[in-house]
């Protein structure tokens, strides 16, 4: 293992473990000793990394609250309080984020359906503009504390960076700031459609996190509301069973995938971090 402090390979593991039971190793460059996590965001916590990753990953899959989360695991022998959790979801959700968004870059079909939805956010309502191809995977999520121009613009470049290319088609509500935005950060080859029957789709893939935001209550800030919003749909988009929108498959497969792809990001997350 590379010495995470000068990067020398010339390591030497020990046989002394942590109390949690990760490798210790020795650098004889620098003269110091780490651990398997040292370096990473998951240093110093009181708890297994996979243990805390699956803590964030019930918090955003799954309609729970904090205290839940905290009795569930309790009852299995971790004892850890609910503003632990919290504090891991601030910290963790956006390296999951940031990984499933590069992972997914270029995946994005021609054919986008853009739509927002109304989230309350300390009181007040904030717009979160949502973005799905034809096959119901997402394109891309930002929440704004205002529905206009600058916001729609924004969402758009947004979208295209992380996808990676433009559309041929957008569909859209009859919202006046979206002709204007389309044309000006993608340009006019860019197919606009307005009929509202053409964006189903699209309103009932908001019940996803309509589903999971009502249990919640709100959210006490703007920076925590977009924080778990993008997550959240990253997360969910990244856990779809069905390759396309409508297609059967049955429990058994839907299972299968699920484990495959659960045990597939976590060892992404440890090893990116």
């Amino acid at each position: 293992m590379n010495c995470p402090h000068c990067a020398m390979t010339t390591t030497t593991k020990r046989a002394k473990k942590t109390k949690l039971g990760y490798a210790t190793f020795f650098c004889p460059h620098c003269q110091r000793t780490f651990n398997e996590r040292t370096g990473t965001p998951f240093n110093y916590l009181e708890f297994p990394t996979d243990i805390v990753l699956l803590a964030v990953l019930w918090r955003l899959r799954y309609k729970l609250s904090l205290r839940d989360i905290a009795e569930m695991f309790l009852a299995r022998g971790f004892p850890f309080t609910h503003e632990a959790i919290r504090d891991w979801e601030a910290r963790f959700a956006p390296l999951m984020a940031d990984h499933l968004r590069a992972r997914r870059r270029g995946q994005a079909g021609k054919s986008w359906h853009v739509d927002e939805t109304y989230l309350k956010v300390h009181g007040k309502w904030c717009y979160l503009y949502r973005a799905i191809d034809h096959d119901g995977h997402l394109v891309d999520s930002m929440l704004s504390e205002k529905r206009n121009m600058e916001a729609a613009q924004r969402f758009f470049q947004q979208a295209v960076a992380v996808v990676g290319h433009t559309p041929e088609s957008v569909t859209t509500d009859g919202h006046r700031s979206y002709p204007r935005a389309i044309s000006e950060t993608m340009g006019t080859p860019v197919q606009h459609r307005t009929n509202k029957y053409l964006n189903n789709r699209l309103e009932q893939d908001h019940r996803g996190i309509k589903q999971r935001y009502y249990p919640m209550r709100g959210f006490g800030t703007f920076e925590a509301a977009a924080r778990f919003c993008c997550a959240f749909d990253e997360l969910r988009n990244y856990l779809r069973s069905r390759p396309a929108m409508g297609e059967p498959i049955s429990l058994p497969e839907q299972r299968r995938v699920f484990l495959q792809k659960l045990v597939a990001l976590k060892a992404l997350i440890q090893a990116a971090s």
